[in-house]
């Protein structure tokens, strides 16, 4: 029998969650409009006609929440803030009840014995900055650096780990370049925009941070998919180098002072107008961490065409390609060498089947998330220094524009009941959790 493979002390293992996608109660306590509720109510937006109204009503079940964390034996616990909880207008006026809230579930996290890992900004624009042109608009940078301002101030004595964006790729691509998530629109000029309007406000927040709260770790969380040529033809490969710019060095490279990648602003026609004096040295201040999160990787084809992924895939429709995460965690110790990296996210979708007792006996999950995890390692046996897993996610949730038809959680979230079900994969990654190993058997 294959011995367990150790994890180096003081390893932090964790889950995640974002809060549109947990929350609800998006019309108490004085929150705001976010661009995904708007998004919610058009037409077709959401697959099941669904939105975050509710979702896993963890805004009043966080108690219970941080109980289940606690239960599983988890470390950590990322999580993120809603901005229109905090300033419902996008600038201006403070909610003081959503920064309570957000204090009360730190200090139910100190006080279990779990590390809050906060981030600042998963997705939830306030409604009313979308109305003046959302990340499209440069203000919006400074609207975002003035909330961090005020959410720091209040919570950085006692949050150690804090991420200005999560994955601001999706934002750009997703929210203003094909439609898909929110705001919706679909435009390759206002995505260049946004991208880069969305690294000024994590370059602007980075000092905040690092003023506010000096004992803390600031950083941010970029999404990463591993593209390959899907036949070794010149045409392929010149599509994969340009899909890579886009996919995986867009975000990365202009933080680590490299500017954006030239190859693929070319390809794509940016005429890099947005980009104003002293805006690539802002963004390319210096960060105590990279948040990796990573799902699978893809096939690139010249023309276009879907290329024939011949991997198992998820109930997203994306590969099983463990290696991935290794080969991610390399590229970028070897290409930028940040001082310590976290698995932010690492996941899947699939379709559980819960028994009579609302048990799912996932066994896939389980093979995914431990052959994810021992590529970890492996990454880490290699040289690259990396100090935590959070597995995504924490619950079955809003998985935005599929509405609640995907269900990464290793816990399952009955809807109708709100009752939390440990899956058998949230049984397996808690004994890797209290072990700080790993084997398919524990």
């Amino acid at each position: 029998m294959p011995q367990p493979t150790q994890f180096p002390q003081n390893f932090l293992w964790g889950s995640a969650t974002s809060s549109f996608q947990i929350e609800g109660a998006t019309n108490e306590d004085g929150r705001g409009e976010s661009i995904w509720d708007r998004f919610c109510q058009r037409p077709g937006a959401i697959a099941d006609n669904t939105n975050g109204t509710v979702a896993c009503d963890h805004y009043h079940r966080y108690k219970e929440d941080v109980q289940m964390l606690s239960t599983l034996g988890l470390q950590a616990y990322r999580f993120s803030i809603a901005w229109p909880r905090i300033i419902p207008s996008g600038r201006g006026a403070v909610n003081e009840k959503g920064l309570d809230f957000y204090e009360r579930l730190v200090d139910e996290l100190l006080n279990a014995g779990i590390a809050p890992y906060a981030t600042l900004y998963h997705w939830d624009l306030p409604q009313i900055l979308e109305d003046n042109n959302g990340w499209v608009n440069r203000d919006t940078a400074y609207a975002f650096a003035d909330y961090a301002q005020t959410v720091v101030a209040r919570l950085g004595d006692r949050v150690k780990s804090w991420a200005t964006l999560n994955e601001p790729y999706v934002s750009a691509s997703l929210g203003y370049r094909t439609g898909e998530h929110a705001p919706g629109r679909k435009s390759l000029t206002d995505s260049f925009a946004a991208a880069h309007h969305l690294l000024l406000a994590h370059g602007l927040t980075i000092p905040i941070i690092k003023e506010l709260a000096p004992q803390s770790d600031a950083g941010i969380v970029l999404n990463f998919t591993p593209c390959f040529p899907e036949k070794d033809t010149p045409q392929d490969k010149h599509a994969n180098a340009i899909q890579d710019g886009w996919d995986n060095r867009w975000y990365v490279e202009p933080i680590v002072g490299m500017g954006y990648p030239a190859d693929t602003v070319e390809a794509l026609g940016w005429n890099q107008q947005e980009i104003l004096q002293d805006d690539l040295n802002t963004i390319s201040a210096p960060i105590d961490f990279l948040g990796v999160n990573y799902y699978t990787r893809s096939l690139v084809t010249a023309d276009n065409r879907p290329a024939a992924a011949p991997l198992p895939k998820t109930a997203m429709d994306w590969e099983i390609y463990p290696q991935g995460i290794n080969e991610t965690l390399t590229r970028l110790h070897n290409n930028h060498n940040f001082k310590q990296y976290f698995i932010t996210e690492n996941g899947a979708a699939l379709n559980d089947m819960p028994d009579q007792k609302d048990f799912v006996d996932d066994q896939n999950r389980i093979d995914y998330l431990h052959d994810h995890i021992k590529q970890v390692h492996a990454a880490i046996e290699s040289g690259v220094p990396v100090k935590g897993y959070f597995a995504w996610s924490l619950f079955d949730n809003f998985e935005w524009a599929f509405g609640y038809e995907k269900r990464f959680g290793i816990v399952r979230v009955n809807y109708e009941t709100q009752q939390r079900t440990p899956k058998a994969s949230a049984l397996w990654f808690s004994q890797v959790a209290k072990s700080n190993q790993v084997s398919r058997d524990l």
